[in-house]
């Protein structure tokens, strides 16, 4: 882990990035149930604990035959027998006859080549070929093809899936080390803020970041409690000394601007938490604020609700995903359908509708009404990331964009 601090002016887009990702902790590994390892992130190599598939395996219904005797010309052979998935490998006992064989089954002794009953007819106990086309091993799943015994079959540092869960079942790994998530609380302030199941007054709003945080980081198989705390300074004191005690992650949302109730910045510092840098150059997000304690970290996000939103996105993510150990680089690309002006001099987050064209992603603008439009999130898929630098961004130019939907 490494600290560097910056002055207090702005800081670019890519600088605040760099700084987040060269402090991210390690939360250590926990042992869970593998059922409950989805989305979570693998902390041991998984072994094969012997072959896959473990025995030759029937892949289509139909019968086993000798290849050698359909070489010798023979298109008719007796059943002898049938080989049922999970029943023990039987043996055909004159090589002229076949065995009937069901997906999933071992292939008997004796026979290696499968025919599916699609391709064959049936009549009085004999099964007549009604194909040329046969090929030494056809529609069968060699012993070991996929992997051999104690090949590495998942790797340490693997973000756990369905796929995943399939694998770890079928090595009988009950149980599977995985990343440890950090403790997280989301703080909300602002003495404006009502609960949910509340009727706000006409000055007041209900409390609703807290709860896309919430969300975001549920994403992220995180969970996460929230507290609530008014704009009075040293209440909030007081309060956030305990919660740096109990908590690896503070998340909070407000109180970071030049308004006479943004205390938090002040609260944090007389905490003895290491500023790292508060004021970023992008629209929404600008007086993003974040820093560091010892091992705790503290990013402390504008209170408008986009601004909370997009920068959970674009700075909590990537240092999460690092922390656990996942490599997370942006690469997802649109095309700007429109031209598009914006005349600050900041990087934009500029709310978008995503189209797939023939393989291409454009990005129509959706603007809304600014960064307290939390309204207007629910017409967009995603924030084109525009760099600084420049006031018109022409229709056909290519940018990331940060997809939420």
């Amino acid at each position: 882990m490494s600290i560097c601090d910056v002055s207090d002016g702005l800081i670019s887009v890519p600088q605040a990035t760099e700084i987040i990702l060269n402090n991210i902790e390690d939360f250590g590994v926990e042992e869970i149930p593998f059922i409950q390892s989805v989305h979570r992130v693998l902390k041991e190599n998984i072994l094969a604990d012997r072959d896959f598939p473990p025995f030759n395996r029937v892949s289509m219904d139909g019968i086993a035959i000798a290849f050698t005797e359909f070489e010798k010309g023979r298109k008719q052979f007796k059943i002898e027998g049938i080989q049922p998935a999970g029943t023990p490998q039987i043996t055909v006992r004159n090589p002229e006859n076949c065995v009937e064989v069901m997906t999933g089954a071992i292939l008997p002794k004796g026979v290696d080549i499968v025919i599916p009953y699609e391709l064959i007819n049936i009549d009085n106990g004999i099964a007549t070929l009604q194909t040329e086309a046969i090929k030494f091993f056809q529609n069968v799943h060699k012993k070991g093809k996929d992997r051999k015994q104690n090949e590495i079959i998942l790797r340490e540092n693997t973000r756990i899936s369905p796929a995943e869960i399939g694998v770890l079942a079928t090595v009988g790994k009950a149980k599977v080390k995985v990343a440890k998530n950090p403790r997280v609380l989301i703080v909300s302030t602002g003495d404006e803020l009502v609960e949910v199941n509340q009727n706000p007054l006409s000055h007041q709003i209900r409390r609703s970041n807290v709860y896309t945080l919430v969300s975001l980081l549920e994403k992220l198989k995180i969970e996460t409690k929230t507290i609530h705390i008014n704009d009075d300074k040293e209440n909030l004191r007081k309060t956030i000394k305990n919660l740096l005690q109990d908590y690896d992650v503070l998340l909070f949302s407000g109180a970071v601007s030049k308004g006479k109730f943004d205390f938090i910045p002040d609260v944090l510092a007389d905490l003895g938490v290491q500023k790292l840098f508060h004021r970023v150059s992008q629209r929404p997000g600008k007086p993003f604020w974040f820093g560091k304690k010892e091992r705790k970290t503290i990013f402390a996000f504008p209170g408008n609700p986009v601004s909370t939103f997009v920068s959970c996105l674009r700075y909590f993510y990537p240092w999460f995903y690092k922390s656990v150990g996942l490599e997370y680089e942006n690469k997802h690309f649109a095309v700007l359908d429109s031209d598009y002006v914006f005349k600050s001099d900041l990087t934009y987050f500029l709310q978008v509708k995503l189209t797939n064209k023939n393989g291409t992603i454009y990005a129509t603008p959706i603007t809304g009404h600014g960064s307290g439009d939390l309204a207007n999130l629910v017409d967009v898929d995603a924030f084109l990331e525009l760099p600084k630098g420049q006031n018109l961004y022409p229709k056909g130019s290519i940018y990331k964009y940060i997809k939420f939907r």
